[in-house]
């Protein structure tokens, strides 16, 4: 499968051509990336682990823990894994009041709420992408929600996609993906889904 290119998915019926839509959370349903970075920024500065920003971006969907044990390792700087991902929940949970939603996405959500099976997928911990779909008044369109506790596998794994889909009870192929990050094109791939790159497109 590869990226659906050849229907305008902001407006068109994709009824007609899926069961099930699947939406990743942080960058996609939620505007959370900006301070997600500012939460991770402020958290691994304050223990001598540099994370650039575009280095933040490339890693988008991955989760906390391997994110921190990643850039550690790589910066030879010993960090406690458990307390720093801690550390870095908490300074987004201060920061959560000032979430807003992707309106294109949760427009597209809510047009087909009521007519298609959907979920969320997300490299995200339960509590912080609960809260989030809470905040945006969005938890209960979706059928299912899997979250980085759930899989074994994660993104660029096709783990967390292929369990949403068994939840739904649709087959893999007969469901899209909406995503903002490489890992989770390619774990929409291997899940044997098409998937939407729902990043503003520039020329």
């Amino acid at each position: 499968m590869s990226e659906l290119t050849e229907l305008s998915w902001w407006k068109d019926d994709l009824a007609d051509r899926f069961d099930g839509l699947i939406f990743d959370c942080d960058g996609t349903l939620s505007d959370s990336m900006p301070l997600h970075y500012i939460a991770w920024r402020d958290t691994m500065s304050a223990r001598g682990v540099e994370f650039p920003e575009q280095r933040f971006y490339s890693m988008g969907g991955m989760p906390t823990e391997k994110i921190i044990s990643v850039l550690s390792q790589e910066q030879d700087v010993r960090v406690d894994v458990d307390a720093t991902a801690a550390a870095k929940e908490l300074a987004f949970e201060e920061l959560m009041d000032d979430l807003q939603p992707l309106e294109l996405v949760c427009e597209v959500a809510a047009r087909h709420r009521d007519r298609m099976a959907m979920a969320v997928a997300s490299g995200g911990i339960r509590p912080i992408v609960s809260r989030q779909l809470q905040q945006l008044g969005i938890s209960e369109w979706f059928g299912a929600l899997v979250t980085s506790e759930d899989t074994v596998g994660h993104k660029p794994e096709p783990d967390a996609f292929l369990l949403a889909a068994e939840l739904l009870n649709i087959a893999p192929e007969r469901c899209l993906v909406f995503e903002d990050s490489p890992l989770g094109f390619e774990a929409a791939v291997r899940a044997g889904m098409q998937y939407v790159d729902v990043r503003p497109q520039t020329s």
